[in-house]
């Protein structure tokens, strides 16, 4: 009786040793828990990395927000009167609270953007994601941000009260013990509303014009082709479109929750109230008070986000995600 070869055989023992080089060759497809964490972690440092490495831009800027009459010359007079009355040091105050907060938010809001965004390919069906890939990308950054600001609220009062207030506390442990003690756990969400109204259509923004913008680069470059050099420029230009956008849409609520993270409220007084207020007294000028600071900050760490991002998710073999750009 003669040896049938295997059912996965060709026939040859050439071929199927070819096959078998070649599979092992073929990186595995991830998936699941083991997929979603790298995007999580991919997230985690291109976040924390870039506004960790930005702490400097962002203490001008909030000072600008905080106190325009005082610095009143733009980004590098601000600059360089902060350093004329504080030293070099005071550049980086908030510092920890700034990488430890944006490492957990990038995990939220990268990790959440991808899941939601397959979420929603499962229900939709694939074909009609693609179709309304627009509302997907929107809808799943708007899910992602949310958790992710969850997480991100408390340490952004306290990297808020640091920067405002440079005697407050000497860094991000004691800044967020003394805020507990002192004003309880709700003053860390004093400012969550303003974050969500901040965040939420930032995020929308910055995922649905950078989706935009690499689909419409893609059309004209052959992804497969494209060496890894290419690609992390693509993601770098797309990210700097993206973050300029994203930047200009939300800057009113950024300046406000500066306000209202600068100060506790008064006996009585509520979030909302208090937001009111504040709109009232900044007004449509005065909400976008810093707006060259933070168009500088937000394009230049959201291009090196999406250019870390994608790098770091090819190191970890994050390539199973699904693509539902028309390319």
């Amino acid at each position: 009786m003669s040896n049938a070869p295997p059912p996965t055989s060709t026939g040859s023992s050439k071929l199927d040793a070819a096959k078998q080089v070649a599979a092992a060759k073929t990186p595995e497809k991830l998936s699941g828990l083991a997929l979603y964490s790298r995007f999580a972690l991919a997230g985690a440092v291109c976040c924390s990395v870039t506004h960790g490495g930005l702490t400097p831009v962002d203490v001008v800027k909030t000072r600008i927000q905080l106190d325009p009459i005082t610095y009143n010359n733009g980004l590098i007079g601000g600059f360089r009167k902060v350093v004329a009355n504080e030293g070099a040091g005071a550049l980086l105050t908030g510092f920890g609270p700034t990488a430890a907060g944006y490492f957990l938010q990038g995990a939220f809001k990268f990790g959440g953007y991808e899941l939601f965004k397959q979420q929603c390919i499962n229900y939709l069906g694939y074909e009609s994601a693609s179709n309304n890939r627009t509302a997907v990308y929107l809808a799943s950054a708007a899910m992602a941000e949310f958790f992710a600001d969850i997480a991100l609220c408390p340490l952004e009062a306290t990297r808020i009260r640091l920067v405002s207030e440079p005697t407050f506390a000497s860094g991000l442990l004691s800044g967020f013990s003394k805020i507990a003690k002192q004003e309880g756990i709700g003053a860390f969400y004093s400012g969550f509303g303003p974050i969500l109204f901040k965040q939420v259509p930032y995020t929308m923004a910055k995922f649905v014009v950078y989706e935009k913008v690499a689909e419409a680069v893609y059309k004209r470059v052959d992804k497969s082709k494209a060496s890894d050099r290419m690609q992390t420029v693509i993601n770098l230009g797309s990210g700097l479109i993206a973050g300029f956008a994203a930047a200009i849409i939300s800057q009113p609520a950024d300046t406000m929750l500066s306000k209202i993270n600068k100060t506790k409220g008064l006996p009585g007084e509520g979030t909302t109230s208090r937001l009111i207020k504040i709109a009232k007294e900044l007004g449509l000028r005065g909400s976008y008070t810093g707006i060259g600071a933070r168009l500088f900050m937000v394009g230049t760490l959201t291009a090196g986000q999406f250019a870390i991002y994608g790098d770091i998710k090819k190191m970890l073999g994050a390539t199973g995600g699904v693509e539902i750009s028309k390319t």
